[in-house]
């Protein structure tokens, strides 16, 4: 059996866990996040905590059990304390500016590229080089993360562009020094 799909997923004072059939609600502090599981995956009340069992041992129940049950437990974290995504802008120039909502991002191209987060989902300008991501969905947080790292991911050469923080970005050599053509 799932060693993670096995544990509990303990609910907190506060939080309100709604289960109807094959789909899940849950109410906090920060918000309500709603998830249907697959079929096969069950999701059981008991005492102050939330079981997800499987009804077979079949190759994809077995998959989707410990997959589900982090799902799960990501949710409670979220409504309770949310998630954040910190990036950080390197290179001569580069910077990130908050405009309202925007955020916009001046990485090398000939106009600063503009970002708007959708709805539940916070962009925080905290320097000019540093960029957090906030919002209740971790899988929300991240996506918005990846799509402002695309905006101008890291090169190997110079290691310019924009990096999650404490992401290390494998470096290569650059031209041979040796002698050219005269």
């Amino acid at each position: 059996m799932s060693r993670i799909g096995r544990k509990p997923v303990p609910v907190p004072q506060g939080v309100e866990v709604i289960l109807d059939g094959d789909r899940v609600t849950v109410k906090g502090p920060l918000g309500v996040l709603e998830r249907r599981f697959p079929e096969g995956i069950t999701v059981e009340r008991e005492n102050d905590s939330l079981i997800v069992k499987r009804r077979s041992d079949q190759p994809r129940d077995k998959a989707m059990h410990g997959l589900c049950r982090t799902l799960l437990n990501n949710m409670v974290i979220g409504v309770t304390q949310g998630f954040t995504k910190s990036l950080e802008v390197i290179g001569v120039g580069y910077r990130a500016a908050k405009q309202g909502r925007k955020l916009a991002l001046t990485v090398g191209y000939s106009q600063p590229v503009e970002i708007e987060p959708p709805p539940g989902l916070e962009i925080e300008v905290p320097a000019a080089t540093r960029i957090t991501v906030r919002g209740i969905d971790k899988e929300r947080v991240g996506q918005l993360a990846a799509y402002i790292r695309s905006m101008r991911e890291p090169e190997p050469y110079k290691g310019k562009g924009i990096r999650y923080e404490h992401e290390t970005i494998r470096r290569k050599a650059g031209k041979a020094g040796g002698k050219g053509k005269k």
